[in-house]
């Protein structure tokens, strides 16, 4: 299951979620494998506005709807799709490994600015009802709750792959190495030579994507 980023500029909102479903497709054909992409509340025409407790449940009715009670799924999350995978993995068993491209192991430095974040939501789309959220305080505060670095750590045997850009302009590169450090289990970290923050459409990233997910099965 693949888990998209949070749009940042522009008009992304409804561009976002329809970019994925390429990446599945390609998955699907090399590894024969069911490939499910949702878009998030916000993103990709889904009703809604943007919030991390909003996109969690999102994320985890989506495994619901592909696992069921005792399937199993493989989570790949690009940007903050990635800290959202990890949180749902930390959680749920059924999430047998996890990938994440260009996420972040530390969301603090995202609401350094509440109101820049939340102007910049609203200026991409995935927030458009007024008066949303009710408390910008609460809502910022989500983001920091997520901890990637912490729930890299409580994916216990499960497999980690971590993904990022050597020209991340957005992420830190060093957020690689966070994530890499605090799982417990088998780890796969790749730094593309590079690469910047969007790595989707990176030949050397599905490569790698597909590798990673041929020998998880």
């Amino acid at each position: 299951m693949l888990c998209h980023e949070l749009p940042r500029w522009g008009a992304e909102a409804d561009q976002t979620g329809r970019l994925y479903p390429m990446l599945a497709d390609r998955l699907c054909v090399e590894c024969g494998l069911r490939v499910a992409v949702g878009a998030l509340r916000g993103v990709g025409g889904s009703d809604g506005d943007f919030s991390v407790g909003g996109w969690l449940e999102d994320l985890r009715f989506l495994v619901d709807q592909e696992a069921g009670p005792d399937g199993r799924v493989l989570l790949a999350g690009f940007g903050l799709g990635g800290a959202l995978a990890l949180r749902v993995a930390a959680e749920d068993q059924r999430v047998r490994g996890v990938a994440t491209f260009a996420a972040a192991a530390d969301l603090r430095p995202w609401v350094a600015d509440p109101d820049a974040l939340l102007a910049g939501c609203r200026t991409t789309g995935v927030i458009h009802t007024a008066g949303f959220p009710a408390d910008p305080g609460e809502w910022a505060a989500e983001l920091v709750d997520l901890e990637p670095a912490r729930a890299a750590s409580m994916l216990g045997e499960r497999p980690l792959l971590v993904v990022h850009g050597s020209d991340d302009r957005v992420v830190p590169v060093p957020s690689a190495a966070a994530l890499a450090d605090a799982a417990s289990g088998p780890v796969d970290r790749r730094l593309v030579p590079g690469a910047g923050h969007w790595l989707q459409a990176d030949p050397r990233v599905v490569a790698t994507l597909i590798g990673w997910t041929e020998r998880q099965r």
